[in-house]
């Protein structure tokens, strides 16, 4: 029986950061000039003021300090407020594929492989810039990797996801390697207007090599023992940008065009669900959660996360068993919890356990329980 492993991780951070207080301070100019040009409706009743942010909110709502972006200029002009991402000629690799090689690169270093080794890619994002040609396919052609790639997404899990389908690939003989990269650029999906999450996300790219364990060294990478998928239909949280809603330049301000969701709301329905969906397959696999020695849970919020690993543990998780880098990347969608996963995984020992497990709109989540070859 074939066995798939993660031999390589690989991650592209962009060079461009945004402290809480600049992101404020451009929130708040734009609210002050907004204020002012509808003061008389503001002081009729006919519309409500907008209220400031501050970075004392942004830490306490959510654990974040500062985001990578690909385009800071754009995102902090108060009259702008989003990324300023020009539009490349069709003849040059698109910005997704260029951070998506970046990652397989070092993906495919740290597993000592070349893409000659490898079958597939996958690219799993929440956000693609185009419909098509697969973003995936432009990968692949860059590498220069024979076989096939397609893109999918599951929103917050489509890490995870792929995940699952590069381990169908090599199980079913399909594929000797599978890439499964993640190219989020979810500032532009933002609405940096909106005070209740102007401060979510941020950008960045990570790769996954998985192969055949017999062509992994002995004693290298990650076995993967299981993997657990699901989905629930909700509207809490949405983004209704589509082809057939194109927008213009004033298709900025839409806010249903952009991301939205119900935090509260989210919180109390996502996280017994992802707690609930670990523990059962743990169970399905004969493990309990105190032989866990690590969980690298999705990147969204520090108290969602603190209260997943308090139910899942039984008590409060230490920074080591569920690691934290929302502080540093903020939300960073599916790529969050393999940047936890990829910055925290060097002092695993041979039979050490630990889950991947995202989750996000849809609802969706994916679970991924793997043990130190």
């Amino acid at each position: 029986m074939i066995k798939a492993v993660i031999s390589g991780t690989g991650l592209y951070t962009p060079p461009a950061t945004i402290t809480n207080d600049e992101l404020v301070t451009a929130f708040n100019a734009f609210v002050e000039r907004y204020n002012a040009e509808h003061a008389n409706e503001i002081a009729s009743g006919e519309r409500d003021a907008l209220e400031p942010s501050s970075s004392a909110f942004i830490e306490k709502a959510s654990g974040i300090k500062r985001r990578h972006v690909i385009d800071k200029e754009g995102i902090l002009d108060p009259e702008r407020m989003c990324p300023n991402i020009p539009d490349r000629p069709n003849d040059e690799p698109s910005i997704q594929c260029e951070m998506s090689v970046a990652a397989c690169k070092g993906a495919l270093e740290q597993a000592g492989k070349m893409p000659a080794d490898v079958d597939a890619v996958i690219v799993a994002c929440s956000n693609l810039q185009r419909a098509y040609p697969a973003v995936a396919v432009e990968v692949q052609a860059a590498l220069g990797v024979e076989g096939f790639a397609y893109d999918m997404n599951v929103a917050c899990s489509s890490a995870t996801f792929g995940l699952q389908a590069a381990v169908n690939a090599v199980e079913n003989g399909s594929a000797r390697g599978v890439l499964v990269v993640s190219p989020e650029i979810c500032s532009g999906h933002l609405n940096f207007r909106d005070r209740d999450s102007h401060f979510i996300f941020g950008d960045a790219c990570t790769a996954i090599l998985v192969e055949r364990e017999e062509n992994v060294a002995s004693g290298e990478g990650f076995e993967i023992l299981g993997t657990s998928l699901k989905t629930v239909f909700s509207n809490a949280i949405r983004n209704n940008f589509g082809f057939l809603n194109r927008a213009d330049k004033s298709g900025i301000n839409k806010p249903d065009k952009l991301f939205v969701q119900q935090g509260r709301k989210v919180f109390k329905e996502v996280s017994p669900m992802v707690a609930e969906t670990m523990l059962k397959q743990l169970a399905s696999l004969s493990l309990e959660a105190k032989e866990l020695k690590r969980m690298w849970l999705h990147q969204a919020n520090l108290n969602m996360n603190q209260m997943i690993a308090r139910k899942v543990l039984g008590r409060d998780a230490t920074s080591k068993e569920a690691p934290v880098i929302l502080d540093e990347y903020a939300n960073t969608s599916s790529a969050g919890s393999i940047i936890a996963f990829h910055k925290n995984k060097d002092d695993f020992t041979i039979g050490d356990l630990g889950v991947i497990c995202s989750f996000g709109a849809g609802y969706s989540i994916g679970s991924v329980v793997v043990r130190r070859r």
